[in-house]
């Protein structure tokens, strides 16, 4: 069952709608897709339109029955005034959870990336890495059926990673689907199912890390490889 399907015809930040073009994208339940690309592919642009963020755009988006998704953005947004704590509460209070359904799994999440201690003091003021656990709270304390996640692993330290891994391993077994944006390309090419990537708003390869090995003649390939491979074709004569 797919939990997203995505196919853009084009799409940009102005009529003309230049900045992509035939984007097709699903993410079905319990997979992770991977959605990589050089600066300037496009990523950030296909995230924006398929959360509704861009009206410039044709094509058609079905995201989960319910809104039922997160959004984990690379550049955390905070409330100055407002503590870590009441930002979980309004988080809480904006999705309708009810307190018994998010404070044990909170309080849990806050233990995990080592957060508890600094429950009511202001996230805006935090370490990039302490922001970033804080915006993998607020989406994993609501158990949506999809993530979309925009370079989770930027200010993370490797305990932070294993354990943010870990999470998104338990996620996709309960039957959640995971499309991630990274340049972290060593560790995409462990834990997602498939990949896409985009060169000059366009997809250039798309499939199972098998398949993008054999898009560009590298079988046994990594994914940096075939990257760079695929990045550089058309633009190294």
């Amino acid at each position: 069952m797919n939990l997203l399907t995505v196919n853009l015809k084009r799409a940009g930040y102005d009529d003309d709608m230049k900045v992509i073009e035939n984007i097709a994208i699903t993410v079905s339940a319990g997979e992770m897709v991977g959605l990589i690309g050089p600066n300037g592919a496009g990523k950030s642009t296909t995230i924006k339109t398929l959360l509704g963020m861009n009206p410039y755009f044709e094509g058609e988006v079905t995201l989960p029955a319910n809104k039922s998704y997160a959004y984990i953005p690379e550049k955390p947004v905070f409330y100055y005034d407002m503590t870590l704590w009441e930002h979980i509460d309004l988080m809480a209070s904006l999705l309708e959870l009810k307190e018994e359904e998010w404070k044990g799994s909170v309080r849990q999440l806050l233990e995990l990336f080592d957060l508890e201690k600094v429950i009511h003091e202001s996230p805006a003021t935090f370490s990039k890495g302490m922001q970033q656990k804080s915006m993998l709270v607020f989406a994993l304390m609501a158990r949506p059926a999809l993530y979309v996640v925009d370079e989770p692993f930027i200010g993370l330290d490797p305990i932070a990673t294993k354990k943010l891994l870990h999470l998104f391993a338990e996620e996709q077994k309960r039957g959640a689907g995971i499309l991630m944006c990274t340049h972290v390309l060593d560790t995409a090419e462990k834990i997602c199912d498939r990949f896409i990537l985009l060169t000059d708003g366009k997809v250039k390869a798309s499939g199972t890390l098998q398949a993008i090995q054999e898009s560009c003649g590298q079988p046994g390939a990594s994914l940096l490889d075939c990257f760079y491979t695929l990045s550089t074709r058309d633009s190294v004569s």
